[in-house]
């Protein structure tokens, strides 16, 4: 057997695996991002916070790359029912801005392939605060019973929303994380003010501070 024909009875074996298993699997991973990053949230480990968050992510982009490999998920109703409103995470962005203030901001930018397309500020506890609210709304649906519709908000919200912030969030504890363990002190990220809403002073003196003497102990970065 070819590779080229491996691959496909592989692909051909996953579209047609139970749909019951599948959504069950994608929940319990998504469940646990949601109860293991809220835990880190609380700051009681706050030596384990980003090997932790840098775990939970990769395994989180896990699951969204199997949603983004299966084929179109349709839900059972036309019009998805209303859950009220969300719930706040606003708790959980102020505990992990001052958690990760030294680190918190970094550049990104959003469409790799939208040729000279400026970076932009962006900031880790922002990018899990979304993830999260995106997450919880797929899974209101999946506790109430609605797989179909659970399946496709994860689906729909990873490919137009939480699986770029996941990876652009992924990306930039990777790199803290090299940093750190390659020996590398970060430089000043001034080039981090184009996003307005942030304040250049503000954000350049937060920026200013991601260096690594700062970092590596107080997040669980240490080398030795």
């Amino acid at each position: 057997m070819s590779d080229a024909t491996a691959v496909a009875a592989a692909r051909d074996d996953f579209a047609e695996a139970e749909p019951d298993d599948f959504a069950v699997q994608i929940a319990d991973q998504i469940e646990s991002f949601i109860l293991t990053v809220t835990e880190v949230a609380k700051g009681d480990e706050p030596d384990s916070a980003v090997p932790f968050l840098l775990l939970e992510v990769s395994q989180l982009l896990l699951a969204g790359g199997r949603l983004g490999a299966h084929e179109d998920i349709v839900p059972d109703e036309r019009y998805e029912p209303d859950l009220g409103p969300e719930p706040d995470v606003d708790d959980l962005r102020i505990r992990f801005a001052r958690m990760l203030e030294p680190i918190d901001v970094y550049s990104e930018v959003f469409d790799p392939y939208e040729p000279r397309k400026a970076p932009v500020a962006c900031r880790i506890s922002d990018d899990l605060a979304d993830i999260i609210t995106d997450l919880r709304h797929g899974l209101a649906h999946y506790r109430a019973g609605r797989t179909s519709e659970a399946l496709w908000w994860w689906q729909f919200s990873y490919f137009s929303n939480w699986g770029s912030t996941a990876s652009a969030c992924l990306r930039a504890l990777q790199s803290l994380v090299a940093h750190v363990r390659l020996d590398q002190p970060l430089q000043e990220l001034d080039g981090l003010d184009t996003d307005e809403d942030l304040g250049e002073k503000d954000l350049e003196e937060e920026a200013g501070r991601v260096m690594l003497e700062e970092i590596a102990g107080p997040l669980g970065l240490k080398t030795t």
